[in-house]
């Protein structure tokens, strides 16, 4: 059973209005607040050779993508830190402060206990006036994306040259925003690869995708095969997936490549073929 399973059983219990997208949605006043959070353990989500500032920057990172995947402006970030040794902890902290610092977000306190294993829970909060949903495709949309996906995959292979798009990944607040602002209809980060994303925003649209993975861009010093199975499988990568009407091909001061459009068969296709729904997923025995 992996966390997708599990899924259906929080909608069950709690409905989907506030599960099926990166964060849930309140109204605050005259804006809308969205909040989110995950949780990290050292032997599942910290790869080796982290240092624990690295470790403490990612634990921002997750959440800030979240944030940016809304289209929102972070506002503050929460830790609730698990420590197995009280020494890790400054680094830690200080790696999560450069994060938010790096976001325009403050890191706002938290909560300590020990743990056996680090385990570190990140929550976030932020605002918008107008938020992107994962749904809200249609069919002849525009399916893009920010940035060169499988870099981080390709530093677990051992391309050592990308480690820091692994350890240091750089949530894409700024690009979620102009994306907001210039009208895209659908959004999601990318955290456990580009066909699982597809596949997650699959699930909140009754349309499907296709895309071409000759237009998603190489990656330098990768052979061919390798980039393109990085790009498409390979988790880590805190880019944006999104649609977006037709004529919205560019956007000022964004790295963005058109790889496919949105489809009336919802399903999702990889150059002409269903693709394997296959990334980054917890899965669980029992």
């Amino acid at each position: 059973m992996d966390e997708r399973e599990l899924k259906k059983l929080v909608r069950e219990v709690i409905g989907t209005e506030h599960t099926l997208d990166d964060c849930a949605v309140l109204p605050c006043r005259a804006e809308l607040i969205v909040a989110t959070t995950d949780m990290l353990h050292e032997e599942t989500d910290f790869p080796a050779g982290m240092t624990d500032w690295q470790i403490g920057w990612m634990s921002a990172a997750v959440t800030l993508s979240d944030i940016a995947a809304m289209g929102a402006r972070p506002a503050i970030v929460l830790l609730a830190v698990g420590l197995d040794r009280s020494g890790r902890l400054r680094q830690i902290l200080e790696g999560s402060r450069a994060c938010c610092e790096r976001c325009g977000a403050v890191l706002a306190g938290g909560d300590l206990d020990s743990h056996r294993e680090l385990t570190i829970v990140s929550s976030g909060i932020g605002f918008a006036d107008r938020v992107v949903r994962r749904a809200g495709a249609e069919p002849g949309d525009l399916i893009g994306i920010t940035g060169t996906l499988g870099r981080a995959q390709a530093a677990l292979e051992g391309y050592r040259q990308y480690e820091r798009f692994l350890f240091e990944p750089v949530p894409k607040v700024d690009e979620g925003r102009l994306l907001a602002q210039a009208g895209v209809s659908s959004m999601m980060d990318i955290s456990d690869g580009l066909v699982a994303s597809l596949y997650d925003i699959l699930d909140a649209n009754e349309f499907g995708f296709s895309i071409d993975s000759s237009r998603l861009p190489l990656i330098e010093g990768v052979d061919h095969a390798g980039s393109r199975g990085y790009a498409l499988y390979g988790g880590g990568d805190f880019e944006l997936l999104f649609t977006c009407p037709a004529p919205m091909l560019s956007i000022a001061g964004i790295d963005i490549h058109l790889i496919g459009s949105v489809i009336e068969d919802h399903r999702v296709f990889v150059d002409g073929k269903v693709a394997p729904d296959r990334g980054y997923r917890h899965t669980w025995n029992g």
